[in-house]
């Protein structure tokens, strides 16, 4: 059962709720060197203001939903660059705390205006993979090697998620989560934890049919299905062209709410360190795929790397009609 919260948002939203989109890409439209270990969570520790600043701008765009900047924050990441213990779990509620101040400062201002045409969003605090920490590619392959155990991910995961749902946040999104050993991980510690905040676990893909490690999405939803600490389930990080047909394999797995932020389209080439062009997207657009996403039954909708406020705005315009505005308009 979804937690009140949760559908309560996606009813005020008109029936699916707008997820903000690619942070990091924002992070250095605005500026934000993040050539980094820590990629854009290293701005929690240089350039807090420009965090907040694109939650606003997402917020303005019409996201029904905001997610943390703590995807690629981890305690040992922090430990790493010789921050001390406290200070890191410090800077793990600093990315939530930035959110809520942006959403709740953000809602002030919704309401004093004659017709508010926003929803009061939510605050999802990000939990990405353990091959994100890694960085060496296994996030988007699920190859963690053979000496990684479920104990092993749940020791991993443990005070980060302890750390980020003391921190008061609506939800906890677990992103790009590549393979079936991690769910189950996650699954475990959410109960073990007897953790209080609704949950989403949203799965990556890099072919449409199965996740990075190549196991099935039916496998990995018994474990989730299972679950009463987990709400939504989803896929992320993925590109848009197989999303529609995700949802309905999703659709005969599951009785849960799904949300689905894929990426641009583009294409990360490693070696030449540049993104390639979209591919395979014919003539439609991002919105336009999105109205189809919803329709396939999606409650949740956002956009990854690669997509922008203008993005969310156009999407949140084509799922809401006449409910959204740009921010100039109001």
């Amino acid at each position: 059962m979804m937690a009140g919260a949760v559908v309560e948002i996606v009813r005020s939203a008109g029936g699916c709720a707008v997820i903000d989109g690619g942070f990091a890409t924002q992070l250095e439209a605005l500026g934000a060197d993040i050539n980094d270990p820590l990629w854009s969570a290293a701005c929690l520790i240089t350039k807090p203001h420009l965090i907040k600043e694109v939650h606003m701008q997402y917020l303005e765009a019409g996201a029904d939903v905001i997610i943390s900047s703590s995807y690629q924050a981890t305690i040992p990441g922090f430990l790493a660059r010789g921050i001390l213990l406290e200070d890191a779990e410090g800077l793990l509620r600093t990315s939530v705390e930035l959110a809520l101040e942006a959403r709740d400062e953000f809602w002030k201002s919704t309401l004093r205006k004659s017709k508010p045409v926003y929803n009061r969003a939510l605050v999802a605090a990000s939990i990405g993979s353990y091959g994100a920490y890694l960085a060496d590619g296994s996030e988007y392959s699920g190859s963690y090697g053979e000496d990684i155990t479920i104990e092993k991910l749940k020791d991993f995961h443990r005070r980060r998620l302890q750390v980020l749902a003391s921190a008061g946040p609506d939800l906890i999104a677990f992103e790009a989560i590549p393979n079936k050993m991690e769910a189950q991980a996650l699954v475990e510690l959410l109960e073990e934890e007897d953790i209080q905040v609704p949950s989403w676990i949203c799965f990556s893909s890099v072919d449409g049919k199965n996740l990075c490690s190549g196991e099935s999405f039916a496998d990995c939803l018994q474990i989730l299905n299972a679950s009463d600490k987990v709400a939504i389930v989803g896929v992320n990080c993925t590109p848009p062209q197989f999303i529609e047909s995700i949802i309905r394999e999703l659709k005969k797995q599951t009785k849960k709410a799904i949300a689905v932020y894929p990426n641009s389209g583009e294409v990360w080439d490693g070696r030449a360190k540049r993104w390639l062009p979209v591919q395979c997207f014919g003539h439609k657009s991002f919105d336009v795929l999105a109205k189809r996403w919803q329709e396939a039954g999606a409650s949740f909708i956002g956009g990854c790397c690669r997509t922008t406020p203008s993005t969310i705005r156009a999407v949140s315009k084509i799922l809401k009609g006449k409910m959204a505005y740009s921010a100039t308009q109001i």
